[in-house]
């Protein structure tokens, strides 16, 4: 398998990986800076080759975590080539629905990991028949928020902020385009469930807060659900939470294990 990007996500996978993961062997991985992640790796029992991001395509199984305006040059070649593609900057995946039709006439897959949100079984589970309403909140400290497009767009200025502010209303696409490194559990839950458009979602910068706390409720005849995650942010990124990369090993871990839990 390879990586694309080896950052606060990337790399703790690459040492799971490198740790041993069963039926699983990182070959190749690219990065901005090769120079540092020629030095990151330099002590793995098998370092990956460092390559250019369309040749990580080469691995039956290929892990984007990179920045979100890098995702078509790893996503496409991935499933153009029937590979199996797991991204990371899911909210890149939602303005790009037709990588799955190209995934689909290549004979590849495109699986999405839970990230740093829950619930997202009883979500697919619930999708299976009817639901009426989901929304996401997400409250972050306002470090976490800083530099996000559509504070930028909005001239939003989070330095000096003392109480909790609502920045942003609306649907998971547009909380996607706005907050590319912040909110692709949004993207998660949309296409766990009723899909970019009628996902609500609100977020918020909470210097009351010390973690990205995520809750979840979903309306449907089947059941009510209200679920709250508290993630402690990377202290690589704050924009990240320390359970995503976890997250993405146990998805590689269900694509190979003998016994997998869950939908």
């Amino acid at each position: 398998m390879a990586i694309g990007g080896l950052g606060a996500i990337g790399l703790p996978l690459a040492r799971a990986l490198d740790d041993g993961i069963p039926g699983l062997r990182l070959i190749a991985a690219a990065a901005r800076d090769h120079a540092k992640a020629a030095s990151a790796t330099a002590r793995f029992r098998a370092p990956p080759r460092l390559v250019p991001l369309p040749e990580l395509a080469e691995a039956d199984i290929v892990v984007e975590a990179a920045p979100a305006a890098v995702f078509e040059q790893i996503a496409l070649p991935a499933v153009e080539a029937g590979r199996i593609f797991v991204p990371v900057s899911v909210g890149a995946l939602l303005p790009r629905m037709h990588l799955v039709r190209i995934a689909q006439a290549n004979g590849g897959r495109i699986v999405v990991p839970t990230g740093a949100l829950l619930g997202l079984d009883a979500v697919r589970a619930l999708a299976e028949g009817q639901i009426d309403r989901v929304t996401l909140c997400t409250r972050k400290p306002p470090l976490g928020l800083l530099g996000a497009p559509y504070l930028v767009k909005h001239g939003i200025d989070l330095s000096d902020v003392r109480t909790p502010l609502r920045v942003f209303a609306g649907n998971a696409i547009d909380a996607a385009q706005g907050f590319p490194a912040n909110v692709n559990v949004a993207a998660a839950l949309a296409l766990a469930g009723i899909g970019p458009m009628r996902t609500e979602v609100e977020i918020w910068a909470d210097p009351m807060v010390t973690r990205n706390v995520h809750t979840i409720s979903v309306e449907a005849p089947a059941a009510r659900l209200s679920m709250t995650i508290e993630n402690v942010p990377s202290e690589d990124n704050p924009r990240t939470g320390r359970i995503t990369p976890l997250s993405v090993v146990a998805c590689l871990r269900g694509l190979s294990s003998t016994l997998k839990v869950g939908s």
